[in-house]
């Protein structure tokens, strides 16, 4: 993890509303507001946060699958470097191959008139020149490359369980050799014992490609297990932004604190007091003054309903730890053991 893949700047995404017969516009929602990202070559950065927080939306705009608002998404491979935000039809899909896509529902993201051969062999078509014979082999390499094997050729979605299908999944993803793949909550849907399958074939696959992941999840177990830093997201913004036991131990933000008290303990003997956050998550579409988090934060004070805190490093902590919170420094905030 010595250099950068990607660094994202200032990228947003906005959602207008339209009102009326007219559909005139009269208002937007601040899906992703401005944030900054950078994702080392090699590693798997965690993406955290509740529903709605703009996980999902800030994982597509990467990959121009929705067209961002603003900002910068700079690509950094051995051909130089791109901005993905700028690049036209033709050079968006030369980049297609190198920056790819595991979706949350294993059998939604599948085309279900199509058998695993065609699914797998789709991006190959589309962006490689092979013979038919040469795609056929390269299926077959894939489905064994995810532990299933080439009786599955002629085989259509709906005949597989759920941990299949997000197997062919990957397959598909990893079927161009891609520097970059976003997992968006690759593992949700799945059963707790095949999702460690599924984990263990991720890393594995890094481990033998050097794959860099941005893993997308709300399952904090998991992006302590998978991933080397995380950031949580919080009504757009990252709010918090460190290696993932750093975080995990010591947070530094009232908002990742309630995350983390919500863990479950699994030492039945074991009794942890809840932090309880007030209220439900802010319109995106009309937003607190201040900090987006003080009208739900246990410890908020006058300039949290101000003034917007700066994702800034937090002092006197050993390593990079940043953090938007006014009194990072001063709360004396409970992690996981």
């Amino acid at each position: 993890m010595s250099e950068a893949l990607l660094e994202i700047r200032g990228l947003s995404k906005r959602f207008p509303i339209h009102s009326g017969l007219s559909r005139r516009v009269t208002g937007e929602v601040r899906a992703i507001d401005g944030i900054d990202l950078t994702i080392m070559r090699g590693e798997t950065l965690g993406l955290v946060g509740e529903s709605g927080c703009g996980k999902s939306t800030t994982g597509r705009a990467i990959l121009r699958a929705i067209e961002p608002s603003a900002g910068e998404i700079l690509f950094h491979d051995k051909d130089g470097t791109v901005d993905v935000a700028k690049l036209g039809r033709t050079e968006l899909k030369r980049i297609r191959r190198k920056m790819q896509m595991v979706f949350q529902d294993p059998y939604a993201s599948l085309n279900p008139r199509m058998n695993v051969e065609a699914i797998i062999a789709e991006p190959l078509i589309c962006l490689d020149h092979l013979t038919h014979k040469q795609r056929r082999d390269r299926v077959v390499e894939l489905l064994e490359l995810v532990g299933l094997n080439a009786s599955y050729l002629l085989r259509y979605p709906h005949t597989f369980s759920g941990g299949q299908r997000q197997r062919i999944g990957i397959a598909r993803a990893l079927a161009l050799e891609p520097d970059f793949v976003v997992c968006d909550e690759a593992v949700s849907a799945l059963d707790v014992s095949v999702q460690a399958q599924v984990l263990n074939l991720l890393s594995d696959i890094q481990e033998r490609l050097g794959t860099t992941y941005l893993f997308i999840s709300h399952d904090l177990g998991v992006i302590e297990h998978q991933c080397d830093r995380v950031a949580v997201m919080y009504l757009g913004r990252i709010v918090e932004f460190a290696e993932t036991e750093a975080l995990l131990r010591t947070p530094k933000m009232p908002y990742v604190e309630a995350l983390l008290s919500a863990v479950p303990e699994p030492d039945p003997h074991v009794r942890r007091e809840r932090v309880a956050i007030r209220g439900e998550v802010a319109d995106p579409a009309n937003r607190p003054s201040g900090c987006p988090f003080h009208p739900r934060c246990p410890y908020a004070q006058e300039v949290c309903r101000s003034t917007v805190p700066p994702l800034r490093q937090v002092e006197g902590v050993t390593g990079p730890h940043l953090a938007a919170c006014h009194f990072a420094e001063a709360l004396n905030l409970r992690g996981v053991a």
